[in-house]
């Protein structure tokens, strides 16, 4: 193993991270806003946003995320109106249609958790709410959203971190994050094992410091549930 080789690629791949992270945060911010949209027509009430809502989730659940990017990155410019239209510039490029893909499959897969959320919301908690003066938007923001929230979070926890893996499929549409500088160096020092054991070692400390922050936010938004100290009953 050659270690200064190690290191000089380590620096490499580091100087992609400022791409990677870019992949994710923007992916998981569009496509929470997203799925916040989707949850609010799946439960909405009304038949036709409820179909439009469970088609959604149907498509981007159900079909490999790397289509749906090589069909976004090679299929969108098939269409006239989009290659003529004033969003061209932008979707033609490849980074752009890496976020929208990742957006749009994180949107349906945090909906259904987000709806999980919801269901495990208790009626009596709601019934409360009423019963103080609490309705509409103020409802949902003081108790359905928080509650909500923090019944979804290990599930979305789990969502977010193979966000942060799926970036790595942004390389097959030229978009040189980490995973693609990694490929491309081993292309041209043919030494597979040292760069993807630094690519590797780069997505665990990452995907380490989400679920650190992560834990601690469920921790904080628990704090009612742990139990009371004896010291301080008696």
């Amino acid at each position: 193993m050659d270690f200064a080789f190690l290191g000089q690629t380590m620096l490499t791949l580091l100087e992609a991270l400022p791409t990677t992270l870019a992949l994710f945060f923007l992916s998981i911010a569009i496509g929470g806003v997203l799925a916040i949209l989707i949850v609010w027509m799946r439960v909405g009430g009304n038949p036709i946003f409820t179909a439009i809502a469970k088609g959604y989730i149907f498509i981007f659940r159900g079909s490999p995320l790397l289509i749906q990017m090589f069909l976004i990155f090679y299929g969108l410019a098939q269409f006239g109106f989009i290659r003529y239209g004033p969003l061209w510039p932008l979707l033609r490029e490849p980074f752009v249609c890496a976020v929208l893909s990742l957006a749009l499959c994180t949107g349906g897969y945090t909906a259904e958790i987000f709806r999980g959320g919801i269901r495990a919301v208790s009626p009596r908690e709601i019934e409360a709410a009423r019963s103080i003066g609490m309705s509409g938007f103020l409802l949902v923001r003081r108790v359905l959203a928080p509650i909500a929230f923090r019944h979804a979070l290990p599930a979305y926890s789990t969502e977010i971190v193979l966000m942060m893996k799926s970036t790595a499929l942004a390389s097959l549409v030229t978009v040189w994050e980490v995973t693609g500088v990694a490929q491309r160096l081993i292309s041209h020092t043919y030494r597979t094992m040292e760069v993807f054991l630094c690519a590797a070692a780069i997505y665990l400390i990452l995907n380490f410091i989400i679920l650190q922050a992560l834990g601690l936010l469920e921790y904080r938004l628990s704090r009612h549930r742990r139990a009371v100290p004896a010291a301080l009953k008696a």
